[in-house]
């Protein structure tokens, strides 16, 4: 795992992620992040998701990247907006909506490939509470991040989710021929 964010670091991330939301929300676009005010680690590329949750916690968004392609405050950024507007599975967020969102960021090491010989192996290399995991076949594609053992912690059922997920059967993670990628991920609420 990548140091962790100083808390300045945080501040900014998540001023930039509301910055971008309430931009997003009332349909202005938010101001470009200039990189060279950033530090080294914000400036650097990094892949991150962004989760909404509402006023009683219940999931309002999450749109996020797991490969890096542009500056972390940048994907943190355009993730935020993503989570507010395009999240197939909500409609997007209102201007009434804004004052009761908790904003969750989620900053994601490089997905590295998990060896495994078979299915059984496969749960004995996977660490529930720790890693997200990335499962690709073909071209069915889907991860989970590690937040999400907090509320399925049987490992069977993390990989049933992601193979329906990812549009396959259920229990495909069972035959032969898949990927697995594993990551981690720094979690960051507000508090």
């Amino acid at each position: 795992m990548k140091e962790t964010l100083s808390p300045k670091e945080r501040t900014i991330l998540f001023d930039l992620a509301h910055e971008s939301i309430t931009h997003a929300v009332n349909g202005k676009t938010a101001p470009s992040v200039d990189t060279s005010t950033l530090s080294e680690r914000l400036r650097q590329q990094g892949a991150s998701f962004v989760t909404l949750l509402g006023p009683h916690g219940e999931l309002r968004g999450c749109i996020g990247t797991v490969e890096a392609h542009t500056s972390l405050a940048q994907d943190v950024q355009r993730n935020a907006k993503g989570s507010a507007l395009r999240d197939p599975r909500f409609p997007p967020v209102g201007p009434d909506e804004l004052d009761g969102l908790k904003i969750e960021l989620s900053i994601l090491t490089p997905p590295q490939p998990l060896d495994f010989d078979g299915p059984d192996d496969l749960l004995s290399r996977i660490r529930p509470g720790v890693d997200g995991l990335i499962i690709e076949k073909n071209r069915h594609r889907s991860t989970l991040l590690p937040s999400v053992w907090e509320k399925v912690p049987d490992p069977v059922e993390f990989m049933t989710i992601l193979c329906r997920k990812a549009g396959l059967p259920r229990d495909e993670w069972r035959r032969p021929g898949m990927t697995v990628l594993v990551y981690q991920a720094e979690k960051v609420g507000e508090d």
